[in-house]
């Protein structure tokens, strides 16, 4: 349906999230700089926070700094420590009332910690406060309005919710790891996806599209389509409308330019792609389209996912990826955007919202910022911004490219510009990039020309690398100019280069305006068509300086239908191999896919970029003498050994080779005669056996990709790579010893050696001087290597070993600490920036935990599964930091001891000797009321769990508007009796008929216990019911088979208690009997009172009425019917 009805207001959106600090601590330095605030920034920065703190002691005379000021402005959250002595700090003060004025709304929040303080002393100044405020006003008798500011920040802070901490109520390290967990989920969120740099116009947009997909609403599953024209805002809008939504979902995927993926990649690759981002899994392989749309309904029909395909053109992409309503969970959201409004009336799309341009107030606003890049315009110039603004029409795109293109320009120059664009009102977009394409210096042009007709998503990187080759120059600052004036973007982690589909089809347009009728007289070359017509007719002339081939997509489906099997088939170029000869000036030549009847018999020497995959000779044209290659990149090479012994005297400028997934590579040459190379890839090469010795003494190598080369045996023994910078040797399932560093190599930082057969790395190893993580996973490893202690920068640690018995790093069970031993020994001081340590399969024994606690005193996170101990002693106390640990597949571990004083997630899972006497240390009341604590593992409820419920759900009810986190703890018991695959599951809550996910699915075998997360919007001011529930789905055989178990088969009982710090705070009231039936019971009594006033003298109503007050009083004590005893 189209949109007809009123929206409501939307508030203020950021849509990036984007803060330079997740908290700002405020504190009194005397009170608890060496104390509680320290502890506190501590353990805010060992779980990731990035927080501000004054370490640096400039809390000095009362106005507080710049520097804090814009520490302030630039903080998510604030932490105000409210310390007895806080108060008498006119500096503290000044900052309170600072950061009460910057932080409001937009997910930011004021947090006080009442320490050691009454919030009652706060808010009505008594005792040190009131103290305190006394002399303030006695010192600044003559500027009271600073001192009733003060009084009014601090009556407003302990007005907020937070936290209060008394000496002898609690362990402070306890109530650290509470505050430091609950700031931990306020920021924790997907990361958000760039929308705009100046997202004018978008609140309103938003807000409506949000109303359509009424995400409050569980019921039913609702696809939205957003269309308009090219250029109109549609990505932005889907953008902003997924970042201010997508934490409302179980999975979330933004499946972006589904056109050109497509048909560049195939719809197998969006479905990887849809399935790997929703699951969290990355070893996905589809093989068809129709395995992929059968895997997306059969896993997701069970998910609440929220799913956008952006620009969408052809309605088999929405077929493939979301053909029906019903392959997604109840709640599930899918947008759609696309130029095509028809496409979404076929698919049966009722709810749709069409982009109209932005009106004239925000048209001003987007202009002016990209024109001047303020707010601030001289009034000179409201004519020609509003001349701007009649002939843009509200396109966002026109108006940002007009703004950048004049930006700095004066008023003549305004006026001179805006002239030529009025001149024609026809194709009045097309007219606009025109203008700020002739507005660009020359080089500019040619750089605009080259991405919009060749180089269209390619790194960053290789751009820069092409077009420097090409033109004998960098072009980097030319690129910046390009996207300064918004003619390309820079997108995602991989910074590919993309330009607007309007913009691409204007700069090709343009070019071809420009050149010749006939393909062999232009400059560049992109048409697959006029490529082949040039190639087998021998048109080639000159004036050709670019030609990029990209033949449709070659990997075909199977199961595709015999008329689009033929229409996609591969190309082949029949031709006789000499057209290249004509040539004189070619200097970029990039061939991707397709077949050629012969190989070349002639290659221009002017080239300086050569890409050509599946390359049909084993060598080159004997009088081919490129003097000025830069790049040659030849993928899926068809012969064993490249020949280059014939160029190896023209070489010398090469700085990029690459050669991946050449299956029938065998061997790696000699490349000493490339002195400046940079950049050496041979990824994925099956069937290569050999890398010469000369590969490890290039000078200028920065980047050696050798990656999953299963057969790659032979590699230098000694490496000498100054500039080295990264390094990938993994899945090299045949290297069986890693290099020699020669000597010291400061640039590389992170290194993946994971699936080789390396059986140890050398003491030289230790030259890698700056490294930070290492991967050493799946290899031959019977030992840690000795010189992992003397990295002294490294912080991650991975190394585990395979899931079966020959790809762990040990079969011997009595190999102590995995021979720590002799490194605590030497090295003992030199591991204390280990935060990681992943030894997943690695057989540990009892003799680990002395070791590694003194060895890795500051661990945050480590990985034991498949280890032989058989306790966790006490020992593992030491680890102050810790708080993830994971023990599953320990099967002899029988008892836990000790617990990490910042633990927060703890897994046992198949750990088969582990009875739940063993784990009763974990199920302390005291541990877990003081902060939240992840648990899955053998055990029963403890008993001070004040709630249970046979089956699987429960009811509690609670007054209040929002149903906060952490106020309720559940714990989930399986019965002992089932014997299936692995079970996941799902638990949700029900509140006021409306259903809840609370988090992924999780695995379990006995005992589940968990806080219930943030659910907001959920509820009223008055009592609300709530249910917990769960269900379950049983992991078969297969890798992605998963089906429903019937949840009464396995389920045995519920717990639930609330705890006493949060349900006073921040719930107003929590019980588990049904408030509204004492309310009955009264409204019952009052009535018997009012009728019969004279009870007294009637024995009957006397009975009655007592028996009322009695049941009334049951009713608001007992339990539920099923509650245990």
């Amino acid at each position: 349906m189209d949109l007809q009805s009123p929206f409501p207001a939307t508030p203020s959106f950021n849509y990036e999230y984007e803060w330079k600090y997740d908290v700002f601590l405020s504190f009194r330095g005397k009170d608890t700089r060496y104390g509680f605030t320290g502890n506190l920034y501590k353990a805010l920065s060992a779980k990731g926070i990035n927080t501000f703190f004054d370490d640096d002691d400039i809390q000095s005379g009362d106005e507080i700094t710049p520097t804090l000021v814009t520490a302030i402005q630039e903080s998510r959250i604030a932490i105000i420590v409210l310390s007895p002595h806080y108060a008498a700090s006119s500096f503290c003060l000044n900052e309170l009332a600072e950061i009460l004025r910057c932080i409001k709304g937009n997910n930011r929040w004021v947090v006080p910690v009442f320490f050691e303080v009454d919030p009652c002393d706060v808010r009505h100044l008594r005792n040190s406060f009131g103290e305190a405020m006394a002399k303030h006003e006695k010192r600044y008798k003559d500027d009271m309005n600073k001192v009733q500011k003060w009084k009014e920040a601090l009556y407003q802070v302990a007005n907020l919710s937070g936290y209060h901490f008394k000496q002898g109520k609690g362990y402070e390290y306890m109530f650290i790891g509470n505050i430091v967990e609950d700031i931990s989920k306020r920021i924790t969120r997907r990361p958000a996806l760039h929308v705009a740099d100046q997202p004018v116009g978008l609140q309103s947009r938003v807000s409506k599209v949000a109303w359509l997909l009424d995400v409050e609403s569980n019921a039913g599953v609702h696809m939205v389509g957003i269309y308009g024209i090219g250029g109109i805002g549609k990505t932005t809008l889907a953008a902003a409308v997924y970042n201010l939504i997508a934490d409302h979902f179980e999975g979330a995927c933004f499946l972006e330019n589904v056109r050109e993926n497509s048909n560049g990649h195939g719809l197998v690759h969006l479905q990887n792609i849809l399935l790997s981002e929703v699951l969290g899994e990355n070893d996905i392989k589809l093989t068809s389209s129709k395995q992929g749309a059968s895997k997306i309904h059969n896993r997701l029909c069970r998910k609440k996912v929220l799913l956008v395909l952006d620009d969408v053109d052809d309605p088999e992409q929405l077929k493939a990826i979301a053909g029906k309503p019903e392959w997604f969970g109840c709640g599930s959201r899918v947008i759609i955007t696309t130029r095509d409004k028809h496409l979404l009336t076929r698919h049966g799309v009722e709810r749709t919202y069409e982009v109209q341009g932005l009106n004239e107030k925000d048209s001003l606003n987007l202009l002016t910022w990209n024109a001047f890049k303020s707010d601030i315009v001289s009034s000179s110039y409201m004519n020609v911004l509003s001349r701007v603004v009649t002939y843009a029409s509200g396109i966002p795109l026109a108006l940002e490219v007009i703004g950048s293109n004049l930006f700095g320009k004066d008023l003549v120059e305004w006026e001179s510009a805006l002239d030529q664009y009025e001149r024609n009102l026809d194709n009045r977009i097309r007219k606009i990039l025109q203008r700020s394409f002739d507005a660009l210096g020359k080089d500019e042009q040619s750089v605009f020309l080259d991405i919009a007709c060749c180089f269209k998503g390619y790194k960053l990187g290789e751009v820069i690398d092409m077009l420097q080759a090409h033109y004998g120059s960098c072009m980097k600052y030319h690129i910046g100019v390009l996207v300064q004036k918004s003619l390309i973007k820079i997108y995602g982690n991989d910074c590919k280069v993309e330009i607007h589909d309007l913009i691409e089809d204007t700069g090709k347009e343009i070019f071809l305006e420009k050149s010749p009728e006939m393909p062999g007289k232009r400059s560049r070359l992109w048409s697959c068509e006029d490529i082949v017509k040039v190639l087998e007719n021998n048109q080639g002339t000159s004036a050709i300086e670019i030609i990029y081939l990209k033949f449709p997509f070659f990997g075909r489906e199977r199961d595709e239908d015999p008329i689009t099997k033929e229409k996609c088939k591969d190309v082949q170029v029949k031709w006789d191999g000499i057209a290249f000869k004509e040539m004189k000036n070619l200097k970029t030549l990039i061939i991707k896919n397709g077949y050629f009847s012969l190989s070349p018999k002639n290659l221009p020497d002017s080239l300086r970029v050569l890409e050509w995959w599946r390359y049909p000779a084993n060598c080159f044209p004997d009088d081919f003498h490129p003097k000025k290659l830069s790049i040659l990149k030849l993928p899926h090479y068809l012969h064993p050994i490249p020949e280059l012994d014939s160029l190896s005297k023209e070489l010398v400028t090469l700085k990029v080779l690459k050669f991946d997934c050449s299956e029938f590579l065998k061997e790696i040459p000699n490349m000493s005669s490339l002195p400046i190379l940079q950049k050496l890839s041979f990824s994925g090469c099956k069937n290569l056996v050999r890398v010469d010795n000369s590969v490890g003494f290039l000078p200028k190598l920065k980047i050696l990709n050798a990656s999953y080369c299963e057969k790659l045996s032979w590699f230098p023994a000694a490496i000498n790579l100054p500039s080295l910078e990264t390094l990938h040797l993994s899945g090299c399932r045949s290297l069986e010893n890693f290099p020699n560093i020669s000597q010291e190599t400061k640039n590389v930082t992170a290194l993946e050696l994971y699936h080789t057969s390396i059986k140890d790395l050398p003491y030289s190893f230790r030259n890698l001087s700056r490294l930070s993580r290492l991967d050493i996973r799946e290899n031959k490893m019977c030992r840690m290597p000795n010189v992992i202690a003397m990295m002294p920068q490294l912080s991650t640690l991975v190394m585990k070993g395979g899931d079966n018995k020959e790809g762990k790093v040990s079969g011997k069970r009595e190999m102590e600490g995995l021979q720590l031993e002799g490194i605590l020994t030497h090295h003992s001081l030199c591991s204390s920036k280990l935060r990681t340590l992943d030894l997943k399969n690695c057989e540990l024994s009892d003799g680990f935990f002395p070791l590694a606690v003194a060895w890795f005193p500051n661990l945050t996170m480590l990985d034991l599964r498949g280890s032989y101990f058989t306790i966790l002693p006490e020992c593992i106390q030491q680890f102050r930091f810790l708080w993830y640990l994971n023990v599953d597949e320990c099967e002899h571990l029988r008892e836990i001891r000790g617990v990490p004083p910042c633990l927060r997630y703890f897994s046992a899972l198949n750990c088969k000797s582990l009875s739940h006497r063993g784990t009763g240390v974990l199920l302390n009341q005291e541990l877990h009321e003081n902060g939240p604590i992840q648990l899955v593992m053998p055990g029963r409820i403890p008993r001070w769990f004040e709630q249970r419920s046979r089956g699987p759900s429960i009811s509690f009810w609670f007054r209040g508007k929002y149903f906060s986190s952490n106020a309720l703890l559940v714990a989930i018991l399986l019965t002992d009796n089932f014997h299936c695959n692995p079970i996941y599951v799902l638990p949700f809550v029900t509140i006021n008929g409306k259903e809840f996910p609370l988090r992924h699915r999780t695995r379990m075998e006995q005992l589940f216990v968990f806080d219930l997360s943030s659910i907001t919007n959920s509820s009223k001011n008055g009592w609300n019911h709530a249910k917990f529930s769960y269900t379950a789905i049983e992991h078969s055989d297969g890798k992605y088979d998963y089906h429903d178990v019937q949840i009464e088969s396995i389920a045995k009982e519920i717990g639930m208690h609330a705890r006493k710090q949060k349900k006073s705070s921040i719930m107003q009231d929590v019980r588990f009997t049904d408030p509204y039936k004492m309310r009955e019971l009264v409204i019952m009594m009052m009535m018997v009172s009012m009728v019969f006033p004279n009870h007294k003298n009637q024995p009957l109503l006397l009975q009655t009425r007592i028996g009322l007050w009695t049941l009334l009083f049951l009713t608001h004590t007992a339990l539920d019917k099923n509650t245990l005893s």
